[in-house]
């Protein structure tokens, strides 16, 4: 009897299920024993482990059987039809682990911005031409006017003394913004997007004449000029109008280009700043050590929360940001609750915690309704019609609900079970999320905007 011993470890499983299966062939009797290693499995930081173990430990020890080739001796599986189980049974769990392992890991450059590589915002003022009656009213518009009047003149068209006499509806003026992307070479394109400042009613099918675009600095970057999309319409009749979207605003793409650079030496720096979308310590720790442990040297540090210095004294920086770009890490996120009272929307963060407590909530709603009553007089009485108020108000406290419970949950899933179990909308369910928070039951920050 031959036992074989297959060890389950992080990486590539080390089976020869060729071999297996020439010896099955050749041999009397097998039998195949497997020992899970668990201890020696790495597929995620300690906190996020669960799950993968949980899958290895529920499978592996379905694969640790003895097989017998004899099948002389009574029914039991044969080792070629226990090969292909245990292969499939293997690729269904790597698989798995796999895929949650990565689901939660994300690139550095997702989640980071580079020091020195930004972009930078440019604005300008022009006139959109050839609206169809759509645009400012010269009247009422001044600045529309002495636009179009000035453009006029520096074309060689005198109508100063004419003036009042224009009185066209096919022009607009506009503001132009745009954002000037890192690196962005003499030449190149950028997309403008164009909204009235006047009282035009619709853009669709405007021209925009050739406008500068200027910077903080006031030095002009990059020149527009194009035909408008607005991806909106807007259709009007004597008793009734339709508007779809916003017409007054629009964007043209690739509707500007770039005159002047904005550079940026990366070879000049000796470090080299990561910026955290979100700061967080855990994230930046991270972000350091999957560093370090790529290049094989302490090149990078954290600063802050926020910023992590990387020294690339040495080495070609474009190559090092491009490959510290692309290392995978698993973002820590804080625990919050973001809640917009305008709208109503709760966003609830996947560490959110509530310790029980006990709920009981109720709405107060008064209703008062008017219903006149017209008094007519008797017929030869001489007197007048009047209308006589009549006022009902209707109060209801939600006098029948009870108090409930809200327990304690290790998930998203039951934190959110919870809530719904209370059987409130979600402009209710803000303020019992304030009032836990109140109560210090929250483990989490609340972000009320």
């Amino acid at each position: 009897m031959i036992i074989w011993t297959i060890p389950v470890v992080s990486g590539v499983p080390p089976c020869d299920f060729a071999g297996l299966y020439r010896a099955a062939a050749r041999t009397p009797s097998i039998n195949i024993v497997t020992i899970p290693e668990i201890d020696r499995i790495k597929v995620l930081p300690e906190r996020k482990k669960a799950k993968p173990e949980r899958i290895f430990r529920v499978c592996l020890p379905l694969w640790a059987i003895v097989v017998s080739k004899r099948m002389d001796n009574g029914p039991g599986m044969t080792v070629r039809r226990f090969c292909r189980l245990f292969a499939v049974l293997w690729g269904v769990v790597w698989v798995l682990a796999a895929s949650h392992a990565e689901a939660a890991r994300v690139r550095i450059k997702d989640i980071v911005d580079y020091e020195g590589v930004r972009s930078n915002q440019l604005i300008g003022y022009g006139l959109v031409v050839g609206l169809h009656g759509t645009g400012d009213k010269l009247t009422n518009v001044i600045f529309t006017r002495e636009t179009l009047i000035s453009m006029l003149n520096r074309l060689g068209v005198n109508i100063r003394d004419q003036e009042v006499r224009l009185q066209t509806h096919d022009v607009a003026a506009v503001m132009v913004t745009a954002d000037l992307p890192p690196f962005a070479h003499g030449g190149g394109r950028i997309d403008v997007a164009v909204s009235a400042t006047g009282d035009a009613s619709d853009l669709t099918g405007g021209t925009l004449l050739v406008t500068s675009l200027m910077a903080a600095d006031g030095e002009v970057y990059a020149v527009a000029q194009g035909s408008l999309t607005t991806n909106a319409f807007a259709a009007r009749g004597v008793a009734a109008s339709v508007v779809h979207n916003i017409p007054t605003n629009g964007h043209i793409a690739n509707g500007a280009i770039v005159e002047r650079e904005v550079p940026v030496d990366l070879s000049a720096r000796q470090v080299i700043h990561l910026s955290l979308h979100n700061p967080n310590f855990t994230t930046a720790v991270r972000i350091a050590a999957a560093v370090n442990k790529a290049f094989g040297a302490t090149i990078a540090r954290v600063d802050d929360p926020r910023t992590v210095a990387l020294n690339l004294v040495g080495r070609d920086r474009t190559a090092a940001l491009s490959r510290i770009g692309d290392l995978m890490i698993e973002p820590d996120t804080m625990a919050k609750v973001v809640v917009d009272e305008a709208s109503g929307t709760i966003v609830i963060g996947s560490d959110v915690r509530i310790t029980t407590v006990a709920i009981a909530q109720g709405n107060l709603t008064i209703q008062v309704q008017e219903t006149p009553m017209v008094s007519q007089p008797a017929p030869f009485s001489n007197g007048t019609t009047a209308i006589v108020p009549q006022t009902t108000i209707d109060v209801n406290t939600d006098s029948g609900k009870k108090m409930g419970i809200l327990p304690s949950g290790p998930t998203l899933s039951s934190l959110v079970s919870g809530l719904n179990s209370l059987g409130v909308g979600p402009r209710d369910m803000i303020s019992i999320l304030q009032a836990i928070k109140a109560d210090g039951a929250l483990q989490a920050d609340l972000e009320v905007r």
